[in-house]
């Protein structure tokens, strides 16, 4: 990277200022000279305003001949409730590699919910001096993409029930008369999604009018069964009211009411497609693949059996394709997709990493994040999103804080909202210590994969000498290539130089191949219980429903997917008060459930809730506009 023409150089303050008066405080450049350092030309993004741009996945066409750089995987220690800074230690590293060791780097980063920005959480732009600007536009609606997933979501709720309400009325033949309606010459025909379901369906023939009355009604009666649709409607917002509601109230739905609900916007299928996908002409067939119940029969109902598949990639059309941003001291960003990290695999796109890994080219640095706990993020990373990509990470970062140690050794409880208690704000090695059972098993569970882990201590100013000597010690003894103390959130890049270096040297040092925790042609059951063992359970528990989804999605043909796990976050067991690296317990499967579009079954352990609901005192309390200079104020 040519240094001289996009680094910013940052004026870092001691107390750190809030993030939002820290990003208001710096000018963002111009897309078109991040973009440029790319060796991207304006045919090759759309520009949304000044400082965010739609790189065109024409891009890989055009690269496709090039050799990839490095590729680096950030996760985590089961954390806290107050997060020990995974995105922000992505940004720092990436400030470092860029700014200061002059090495080529593109971040790669989920796009935020609205959901958490105004509710519990906060922001997801990084914090302090090592964050993604401009943060209030990275928080908010960004370029739409979230919008356009909320908008094809919604078309194909509604195309569920309404089909259900016209097949309810009509008989075979007026249904099949309706879905192929004769032109002005009388002719009747099939268009391209109807033979994709005639393809399904075994039927050779490719005339409406040679179909036999049995043809006809398996043709156009889907038959769903209200009682197994799994397909809800999404926004963007927290609200736990929409969780369970009754539809069909109006009178001219002619009383077929149904019990549904709403998940936020990122928990929806298409979401995980998005995020999966490889190209256009991958995203269509993944979006019309998706199941949303099955007939009364036991089949798979798809969007593309209710004629939808086609319409909704016309709606993600211009998601598919990466937003370009900019850190704070001007190295590249690709935000894009941003699945849930409990029911979907929480990781942003393959597509940008992609189109990263060839812009910066050999030696060049590609940062990605994985979502909660290297025991989901990471791991989903591997066995489901490298397992599509093709791609293989040479380095994972495991990000730890004393605060979250000593945790796991046994200190007090950790309340967001509430000041932490004295253990964590004074010296404490034998705390520290204790707790580092679960960095090693996160270290081992990491390491088996073939990377080289390198672990990133985040410095608070509590932090002391001998406790981060301690985690030091204990990550070399797990088996880590290398361990760094971070201090990127108070300095930005410079605070993230030596974590760069180990990042590097890790990187070319790597002499294992890519290796998956499970194949993908053992059983459904066999694949869970890979996953439970790495958490540290003895066995696995299922649920009567659990058997039945399993039973039934074997049947239907989908033993063959990757598992991704829906787990709590906040321990490697079920229970999130279990801390440490708990081993010895039955992991309990409640239900099964899957996502046949974006390629992955989903096992539910435990109770997991797909539309978060608002804190008493939620984050727009704080959220105003400066109405005399137009800059957001409040965000977090």
């Amino acid at each position: 990277m040519s240094s001289s023409k996009t680094v910013r150089k940052l004026q870092v303050e001691s107390p750190v200022p809030a993030d939002i008066v820290i990003a208001n405080s710096v000018e963002p450049l111009h897309i078109d000279e991040i973009a440029k350092e790319l060796n991207l030309t304006p045919n090759h993004y759309d520009l949304y305003g000044k400082y965010k741009a739609k790189v065109l996945l024409s891009v890989l066409d055009e690269v496709k001949g090039s050799r990839d750089g490095y590729y680096v995987v950030v996760g985590g220690i089961t954390p806290t409730p107050l997060g020990e800074g995974k995105s922000t230690t992505t940004v720092g590293l990436c400030q470092a590699l860029g700014a200061f060791l002059d090495k080529k780097v593109v971040t790669c980063l989920r796009q935020p919910s609205q959901g958490p920005t105004f509710g519990i959480k906060g922001g997801a732009a990084g914090g302090g001096y090592s964050q993604v600007i401009p943060m209030d536009e990275f928080n908010l609606h960004l370029t739409g993409d979230i919008h356009a997933i909320t908008a094809a979501n919604n078309l194909l709720a509604a195309a569920i029930d309404t089909r259900i309400f016209h097949e309810a009325s009509q008989s075979d033949k007026a249904l099949f008369n309706r879905l192929c309606p004769a032109n002005k010459e009388g002719k009747r025909s099939f268009n391209d999604i109807m033979f994709r379901r005639l393809k399904k369906l075994e039927i050779t023939k490719t005339r409406p009018e040679d179909l036999t009355p049995e043809e006809i009604k398996k043709f156009a009666r889907l038959d769903i069964d209200p009682d197994s649709i799994t397909w809800r409607r999404v926004m963007d917002v927290n609200d736990r009211f929409l969780r369970k509601i009754s539809i069909g109230q109006g009178p001219d739905e002619k009383g077929m009411v149904r019990e549904t609900g709403f998940d936020i916007s990122v928990a929806s299928e298409i979401m995980a497609v998005l995020a999966l996908t490889t190209s256009l002409a991958d995203m269509r067939e993944r979006l019309g693949k998706m199941v949303i119940g099955n007939s009364k029969a036991g089949d798979p109902i798809t969007a593309d059996d209710l004629g939808l598949g086609g319409a909704l990639t016309v709606l993600m059309k211009d998601a598919i394709n990466p937003t370009l941003m900019q850190t704070l001291e001007g190295t590249p960003v690709l935000v894009h997709a941003g699945p849930f990290a409990n029911i979907a695999h929480g990781n942003s796109s393959i597509v940008a990493d992609k189109i990263a890994l060839k812009l910066v080219g050999p030696g060049g640095f590609v940062v990605t994040e994985a979502g909660f706990g290297a025991d989901i993020g990471a791991e989903k990373f591997m066995n489901i999103k490298c397992r599509y990509s093709g791609l293989t990470p040479q380095c994972a970062v495991i990000v730890a804080t004393i605060r979250a140690l000593k945790m796991h050794g046994g200190g007090p409880e950790v309340v967001a909202g509430r000041p932490l208690d004295h253990a964590y704000l004074n010296e404490n090695v034998g705390l520290v210590e204790a707790g580092c059972v679960n960095l090693a098993r996160h270290i081992a569970n990491t390491k088996a994969y073939g990377v080289n882990v390198v672990v990133a201590v985040n410095k608070f100013a509590t932090d002391t000498e001998a406790e981060m000597n301690a985690v030091r010690n204990a990550a070399l003894a797990a088996g880590a290539y290398d361990a760094v103390i971070c201090t990127h959130h108070a300095h930005g890049g410079k605070g993230a130089v030596d974590l760069g270096i180990a990042v590097q040297k890790a990187c070319e040092n790597v002499t294992q191949p890519l290796k998956f925790l499970y194949p993908l042609d053992i059983s459904i059951k066999d694949k869970i219980e890979a996953i439970a063992k790495s958490y540290g359970a003895s066995g696995v528990e299922y649920s009567e429903q659990a058997e039945k989804q399993i039973e039934m999605y074997s049947r239907q043909g989908f033993s063959n997917l990757p598992i991704c796990m829906a787990k709590t976050q906040y321990s490697f067991s079920h229970n999130a008060s279990e801390k440490g690296a708990p081993s010895g317990f039955k992991l309990p499967i409640r239900d099964v459930r899957a996502s046949i579009g974006a390629g992955f079954i989903y096992p539910l352990v435990g109770t997991m809730s797909t539309m978060p609901g608002l804190p008493t005192r939620p984050c727009f309390y704080d959220i105003d506009l400066d109405t005399a200079t137009g800059k957001v104020i409040g965000l977090s």
